[in-house]
């Protein structure tokens, strides 16, 4: 999430490729590559603890999604408050994802008190 600090906000890591091995998390829709989620997780969804845990970022990520936008400021963005992100980290995210996140891990979203949306059509 964005600092509320007033000091430096944290910032996704940008995909090292644009490639098949793109994957979008399935609750933010921050985009990166499957080994960025390995290395380091998700920026804004650390409550995953996807880190060196391939079933975990194969069950919060997908590669079934449409469009991105890169964001710098989501506060100041209207693609982020149309797609409910404004409190995000700057980075890549997806316009659309075609999967839901797994019922056992909405009931975590629902016990860190973070908000998921079901996407559209699932």
């Amino acid at each position: 999430m964005v600092n509320q600090g007033g000091g430096a906000a944290e910032m996704a890591q940008i995909p090292t490729s644009f490639g098949h091995e793109l994957r979008a998390c399935l609750r933010c829709r921050l985009i990166k590559t499957h080994d960025q989620f390995m290395d380091f997780g998700c920026e804004n969804c650390k409550f995953f603890q996807m880190e060196n845990d391939r079933d975990r970022v194969l069950d919060c990520t997908t590669h079934k999604f449409t469009g991105l936008i890169s964001v710098m400021d989501p506060t100041r963005c209207w693609a982020t408050r149309w797609l409910r992100t404004g409190k995000c980290v700057p980075g890549c995210y997806t316009l659309a994802v075609s999967e839901a996140l797994p019922q056992d891990l909405q009931n975590v979203c629902e016990d860190e008190n973070v908000p998921y949306v079901l996407p559209r059509g699932v």
